[in-house]
């Protein structure tokens, strides 16, 4: 497991920040899982993020311990994955997604793959 991913699981949430035409957007996420090289993110396609994320995949994501002054942001870019067994995997590793969705599959899910470019911890 690599450092920044327990970081952020430690944190619990974090902010996922796109880019809207010329200007950042943060959002609150809390699922986050790692495979290999990779931090994939959970969300749907009734929001701006993932549309965000198509039209400029860099993304940043921050997070900040409680109680603490520790944060991180990481730095990368992110694709959507169509791979039903990374999502069942998602689903598994945070349950918390099946307060927004029925089941793998589900027409509004997407699983985000996001390539981690560059990582800083304070």
């Amino acid at each position: 497991m690599s450092k920044a991913y327990e970081f952020l699981k430690e944190c619990g949430a974090f902010f996922v920040l796109t880019v809207n035409d010329n200007c950042p957007a943060g959002r609150p996420f809390g699922a986050i899982m790692e495979d290999g090289e990779y931090l994939y993110l959970a969300t749907n396609d009734l929001n701006q993020t993932h549309l965000q994320m198509r039209k400029n995949e860099n993304i940043q994501i921050v997070a900040k311990k409680a109680d603490s002054r520790e944060w991180i942001r990481i730095s990368g870019t992110a694709t959507e994955v169509y791979n039903k067994v990374l999502q069942e995997r998602m689903f598994e590793e945070c349950p918390i997604l099946k307060q927004r969705f029925d089941a793998v599959g589900m027409e509004h899910f997407i699983l985000v793959k996001v390539k981690v470019e560059n990582v800083e911890f304070k």
